[in-house]
């Protein structure tokens, strides 16, 4: 977005969009148009839609200013999320920074199979592990309004974020926030009738192979588990036992290349009718079991 150029001497939204898509595409992006199209609609504090109905109109230089140190910061592989500061999830919005995940369609999966669960005992007591924004956790109260909700999350200022993505969708009520190692800060004696976590499942040596924008850029306490990947979901196997009522489901999001061992380390550990869930790819994403008590 050199000085001078555009039509008329003036850089409009119609050229800045065009030499966004064209100079993403040059560094990388898997999809210009859309990075641009949300870059500029921040730039511009402005809904995407209305990009169209102004093509014409010129940005400011204060926009320009803006919109030119974000292209530079995706050029650099810096997630568009984080740029805007949110991401929508199961048609909610959240409030995201580096301290957390990037909400992932995938995990869609966990929280409609979960739904599924919770729709038999409307109110279910749900425990999500490794909550990160609280994406699932609020996610869940939001749809089943009648659910009791605890979420857990290792890390201070991942759990922080949490916080105020409850506190954003009004569910504060239902939804108690806890910081700690997995079942560490919940109350000896709780029992759920859900436990539901995506947890860290990434091996060592994957992480060497992450694309940039989550290898450099996303928190790698939330993702990395071990040489096999599931150092992490070992323990929730194990542990969940004490912490399911009779009839409790436990789901896992998970690695497909990891769901046949998993399910077996689940029926190893007493639990049963476990079985494997397809995303919307067709892989299994998640495995779920019940704990018979």
């Amino acid at each position: 977005m050199a000085e001078g150029e555009g039509t008329n001497g003036e850089w409009t939204v119609r050229r800045v969009l065009e030499w966004t898509i064209d100079y993403l595409k040059q560094h990388g992006s898997d999809s210009p148009r859309l990075d641009g199209e949300i870059l500029l609609a921040h730039a511009r504090k402005c809904p995407r839609i209305q990009l169209y109905t102004q093509y014409d109109q010129p940005l400011s230089d204060e926009q320009r200013t803006h919109m030119r140190e974000l292209v530079k910061r995706r050029a650099n592989a810096e997630p568009v999320a984080y740029l805007v500061g949110h991401r929508e999830f199961f048609s909610l919005d959240f409030l995201l920074t580096k301290d957390v995940l990037i909400p992932r369609p995938d995990t869609e999966t966990l929280v409609m199979a979960a739904l599924d669960v919770i729709k038999q005992h409307p109110q279910s007591r749900v425990l999500d592990l490794c909550t990160g924004s609280g994406c699932i956790a609020v996610s869940l109260a939001v749809n089943a309004p009648k659910a009791k909700l605890t979420a857990v999350e290792l890390s201070p200022p991942a759990a922080e974020v949490a916080k105020k993505n409850v506190a954003r969708h009004g569910v504060t009520e239902r939804v108690d926030l806890l910081t700690g190692d997995l079942f560490a800060p919940v109350a000896a004696g709780s029992k759920f009738d859900v436990i539901v976590t995506n947890p860290p499942y990434i091996t060592t040596e994957e992480m060497k192979q992450l694309d940039p924008d989550v290898r450099l850029h996303e928190p790698h306490l939330a993702l990395e588990a071990g040489a096999d990947g599931l150092d992490v979901i070992r323990r929730i196997v194990d542990q969940s036992r004490q912490f399911l009522t009779p009839g409790g489901s436990l789901l896992i999001e998970l690695d497909p290349a990891q769901a046949q061992p998993v399910l077996e380390s689940m029926k190893s550990a007493g639990y049963v009718d476990a079985s494997a869930l397809n995303d919307l790819a067709g892989n299994a994403r998640v495995v779920q079991s019940k704990w018979p008590g």
